[in-house]
């Protein structure tokens, strides 16, 4: 596949952090690496049934992605209650069922909440539904009045109007183009997002969100097995289905987890580490999320670890330009999801997040889901642009760049209607 010239956004990027000249975008310059075996445990036995897949090599894999990439929960933590907060059952111009529910969770005198945007298709009983996180507020994926503004932190946007950390009226609607709200609707699922600085505060440091209430006597920071802000995310999302087994709208046993970009990495890990997920999308979610860390492509390990530094545990820093001694790959952890649906998306001119090693990452893990019988990504060769393969494991890489567009979540309809709903 011919490599275009990356957007000017992602060159800023590159020449403001770590300059353009320390990242591959040539192909020929990938190094030459062996891809793990998902079918050979660490001691060297290899794995050829379902059975020993999942009580020999999943556990270890798992394990593996927890104490040295992700990081583990230090205990378990279950919501303490749940309030619905507002509830409308003609939202979206009479098209939608709109709830706003509030999860609570306490412990060691600290409380932390967050919120639940839920849009239901109406007279449908027991919806299957998407569950993503948003990047700026609930109310910017809409412009539903409606929708509550949350107060928790928020990363400054000048374009999104967000000064002093402070989500405001200003931003309502700025993300529309990213969920395809009514398409979804109309295809009989419902719609359910959660502002993902509520969980944890998208920044280096550990005093806030969700991880203080898991600290033992005088810690401040997670140890360095235990979780960064990703697996922080995934939690909240397998607490959000934790509620929605309880929600008697929503079909709890066809939640598909959605996410783009780091909340790719985090849709992956949830869908990972918790079952219930009956598919998982990652959209662009590039290094420690779809991508093949071993080719050296766009992000790396080493940039991630610095500039994201809360994302991983901190077992994770010692693999920073030292990607070949990395035992696993992250077409393991797409191995970890078989033989549940799994769909990942790539963008042409998305090449920080190595579109190749996207595609190759489901490929490899294809032979996992051969163990249960289903098909995936059967080739090597990337497909053409904007013509998406789609099996249990589906992958398309579509035109334009770092988003999420309206092909993607059509594309994303079709592959639950056939594999999911």
């Amino acid at each position: 596949m011919k490599l275009l010239p990356y957007s000017l956004s992602i060159f800023f990027f590159l020449s403001m952090f770590i300059g353009s000249s320390q990242t591959n975008y040539e192909e020929s310059k990938v190094p030459s690496f062996d891809v793990p075996d998902p079918l050979l445990t660490f001691s060297g036995h290899t794995i050829n049934s379902v059975k020993k897949w999942e009580k020999v090599r999943r556990p270890e894999l798992l394990r593996f992605f927890e104490n040295d990439i992700y990081g583990k929960l230090p205990k378990k933590l279950k919501i303490n209650s749940y309030a619905i907060l507002e509830e409308d059952n003609n939202a979206l111009n009479g098209k939608a069922k709109r709830k706003q529910v509030e999860l609570t969770f306490k412990k060691k005198g600290k409380t932390l909440s967050y919120t639940i945007l839920l849009y239901l298709p109406k007279n449908k009983v027991k919806a299957p539904i998407f569950l993503g996180y948003n990047f700026y507020g609930n109310h910017t994926i809409t412009e539903d009045k409606a929708v509550i503004i949350s107060s928790a932190w928020a990363n400054n946007n000048e374009s999104f109007g967000i000064e002093n950390n402070t989500l405001t009226e200003a931003s309502r609607g700025k993300r529309t183009h990213r969920w395809a709200v009514e398409k979804i609707l109309d295809a009989g699922y419902g719609l359910a997002t959660i502002y993902y600085g509520e969980v944890d505060p998208d920044k280096n440091d550990f005093s806030d969100g969700i991880h203080p209430l898991l600290y033992q006597h005088g810690q401040d920071q997670p140890k360095p097995a235990e979780w960064g802000s990703i697996a922080a995310w995934s939690w909240g999302m397998v607490r959000a289905l934790d509620y929605f087994e309880k929600d008697a709208d929503i079909d709890a046993s066809k939640v598909i987890a959605f996410g783009h970009s780091r909340l790719g990495k985090t849709s992956l890990w949830a869908g990972a580490t918790d079952e219930r997920f009956a598919g998982v999308i990652s959209n662009n979610s590039g290094c420690g999320g779809a991508a093949l860390s071993k080719r050296k492509f766009g992000e790396t390990i080493a940039v991630i670890n610095d500039r994201f530094p809360h994302w991983f545990c901190d077992n994770f820093n010692q693999y920073d330009d030292n990607e070949e001694a990395l035992p696993v790959d992250q077409h393991q952890l797409l191995a970890l999801i078989a033989p549940r649906p799994l769909y990942v998306a790539s963008a042409e001119e998305d090449q920080w997040a190595d579109p190749r090693g996207e595609f190759l990452s489901s490929h490899y893990a294809t032979q996992v889901y051969h163990l249960y019988g289903k098909k995936g990504i059967e080739t090597k060769e990337m497909p053409m642009l904007n013509e998406p393969i789609h099996n249990t494991v589906s992958y398309h890489i579509r035109t334009g760049k770092h988003d999420v567009t309206d092909y993607d979540w059509e594309n994303y309809i079709k592959w639950a209607n056939a594999f999911v709903k």
